[in-house]
């Protein structure tokens, strides 16, 4: 027996299967091979032109400060010492004031003081004491302000403000005690501002 004979439906099967593989192939759609490449010289001029491109950043112009302010709120610190110290670093350059300051810490220095307080030794010294807590938290105000003014670029600043105000106080346990807050407030100036200001304060004097 023959191939046909034996199986017909299967060779039949195979004739069919192969005829719709040859009409599918006459009818898919002819491309052209020139339009399919400028597609793709497309893209990759487009990919190119994006990496060329260059990252265009705003430059934000630096708005320079002739002041700066450090500000303490609450600062667990008496009104009399903050006051009393505020007066010894005024118009002293802020490297000066944190190295007496650090004297103070030592027992080296003194912060003159008024009322009745003992007298302590040293020329034209009547009385003073040494705040040790209070000039620890002066310190890290002083260092504070320094590190503005260098991010502003002042040159020499000197401090021109510093003020102590009564803060909030907390009540301790059970309502026993109130414990010491005040407010810190230190300004600091480059060293011609403070001249001519004070050049023009001697102006007005005068007239």
């Amino acid at each position: 027996m023959t191939e046909k004979q034996y199986a017909p439906t299967k060779t039949e099967k195979k004739t069919q299967a192969d005829g719709m593989n040859k009409k599918q192939k006459t009818n898919a759609p002819i491309v052209d091979k020139s339009i399919a490449e400028k597609k793709t010289d497309e893209k990759t001029s487009k990919a190119v032109e994006e990496v060329k491109k260059p990252e265009t950043k705003q430059k934000v112009e630096k708005v320079k400060k002739s002041i700066v302010v450090v500000n303490g709120v609450s600062v667990p610190v008496s009104k009399k010492y903050s006051m009393a110290i505020c007066r010894f670093i005024k118009n002293k350059r802020i490297d000066r004031a944190i190295s007496e300051l650090e004297e103070v810490l030592i027992f080296k220095r003194i912060v003159p003081m008024k009322g009745e307080i003992p007298h302590r030794k040293g020329k034209g010294m009547m009385s003073g004491r040494y705040p040790i807590a209070a000039s620890k938290h002066f310190i890290k105000l002083l260092k504070s302000l320094k590190g503005n003014t260098i991010n502003h670029e002042l040159e020499n600043p000197v401090i021109k403000e510093a003020i102590a105000n009564q803060a909030r106080r907390p009540v301790g346990k059970f309502g026993a005690w109130k414990r010491k807050r005040t407010h810190i407030k230190i300004v600091a100036v480059e060293k011609k501002i403070l001249n001519q200001e004070s050049k023009q304060k001697a102006k007005e004097k005068k007239e």
